[in-house]
């Protein structure tokens, strides 16, 4: 039977941290309001492995559809094919530069490329540190170009307590960048009940020292 719900498209690349692209999934799948449509690159099975200690396969059970990241003949290679948009999490510096270029070396930038071309949302959560030049220079271009570059930046102000609610703050905010409603941390809101008072305003002196 065909699914009703709005597709999107879920890029692991072989970048350090697949753990967020999981926790995507797993978000994705106890919500049950879209249809995911996954695509693992070579490289990110390996990381899945070793930084994960997970099976890729089970991994991959997580979505709706999975598609071989060597079949440039996928459905999700095609802008016919709608989506809500793409999110690649995490991307690495090579998905990046190759989305960067239009290099569509293999489905996952392929379909990168179709989301950017049919002007759907694409969101990248880029994952290396230091950044270089070339870096930087590539996630300009993909900017430039309508992306979302996304890094995995940690939100405090939601009080985690364990790694497991660093990692959901980055996947509530990919889940933002889509309209997908979430509970996976507390939104700001204002200052807690318990926090300590602000702090007395500056004069425009003290401003100075």
């Amino acid at each position: 039977m065909t699914s009703t719900r709005p597709r999107l498209v879920v890029g692991i690349s072989g970048s350090s941290a697949p753990q967020y692209g999981i926790a995507l999934l797993e978000a994705l799948r106890k919500l049950g309001t879209v249809e995911t449509h996954l695509v693992v690159s070579a490289g990110a099975r390996r990381t899945v492995e070793l930084e994960a200690r997970r099976d890729p396969d089970e991994v991959c059970a997580l979505a709706d559809v999975v598609h071989d990241s060597r079949d440039l003949a996928a459905a999700v290679s095609s802008g016919s094919f709608l989506t809500l948009g793409m999110a690649v999490v995490p991307c690495s510096m090579k998905t990046l530069a190759a989305v960067a270029h239009g290099f569509s070396g293999d489905l996952l930038a392929r379909a990168a490329d179709v989301t950017l071309k049919e002007r759907r949302r694409l969101v990248l959560v880029t994952r290396e540190t230091p950044l270089g030049l070339v870096h930087l220079r590539n996630m300009t271009a993909v900017t430039e170009a309508g992306a979302v570059v996304l890094p995995p930046v940690p939100g405090f102000y939601a009080r985690p307590r364990t790694i497991d609610d660093l990692i959901a703050h980055t996947v509530g905010k990919v889940l933002d960048q889509f309209g997908i409603e979430h509970h996976l941390f507390r939104r700001w809101d204002g200052p807690p009940d318990d926090a300590p008072d602000a702090p007395a305003a500056r004069t425009p002196e003290e401003e100075t020292l």
